[in-house]
């Protein structure tokens, strides 16, 4: 049975979620479900969202729909299609010509990750996720803690990467408190990922710690 948005728990609602924790946070059919505002008979939006990417194989097969071929999907119509190609479109528009971050190296992590902790008070957990050849294609949260700890959820972040289609991954907090120096915590986390990645075909690139301008890597493992 359908469960409306609406009645799912306020933590787990795409529109309080990214007003908490910012749009990074989201997966590619919560942030669709948010586009497509709501579903239709029987479906919600975010089934309906994640039925859209199902159909058309991943996120940029649909960019690349023509909007009356959307318009015909069950479900949408002329106005959500219209607004569907619109984000798709500005998303295009606002990108740089600069190339695609890779990160073969803890200061490219650190550099992708920084502008993401920019006044960020309480520890928060990132995760990087990159393709096959270690190019950055999602930046994703997937924690929050106080303000000398965050939990690292080695679960939860492998499931991010695999539900995003990557290849490879880093993670990385901070430290409010302005010392990077990785913690026996941090380096013990940096472990159990690093082996953790291993048995589910993932490469594991790092953990850095970032402290304003500053930052240290977790590594080396075992």
């Amino acid at each position: 049975m359908s469960v409306p948005i609406a009645n799912l728990p306020v933590a787990q609602r795409p529109r309080e979620r990214l007003l908490a924790l910012g749009p990074h946070v989201l997966t590619d059919t919560e942030l669709l479900a948010l586009l497509l505002g709501q579903g239709t008979r029987g479906q919600s939006a975010l089934e309906l969202a994640a039925h859209l990417l199902a159909e058309y194989g991943g996120l940029a097969e649909l960019a690349a729909a023509r909007p009356e071929e959307l318009a015909s999907q069950a479900g949408i119509g002329p106005a959500k299609a219209a607004a569907v190609i619109a984000a798709f479109h500005l998303g295009t528009r606002s990108r740089t010509s600069e190339p695609v971050p890779r990160l073969t190296a803890p200061d490219d992590i650190a550099h992708a990750a920084a502008p993401l902790f920019a006044g960020a008070r309480v520890e928060r957990l990132l995760v990087l996720i990159c393709d096959t050849q270690n190019r950055l294609r999602h930046r994703v949260f997937v924690a929050e803690g106080a303000i000398d700890h965050v939990a690292v959820p080695v679960r939860e972040i492998l499931n991010t990467v695999l539900r995003h289609d990557g290849r490879a991954f880093a993670v990385v907090h901070n430290h409010p408190s302005g010392d990077p120096t990785p913690s026996p915590d941090d380096r013990r986390a940096s472990t159990l990922l690093y082996q953790a990645a291993a048995t589910v075909g993932l490469r594991y690139l790092d953990h850095v710690v970032i402290a304003g301008e500053n930052w240290a890597t977790a590594a080396p493992y075992p």
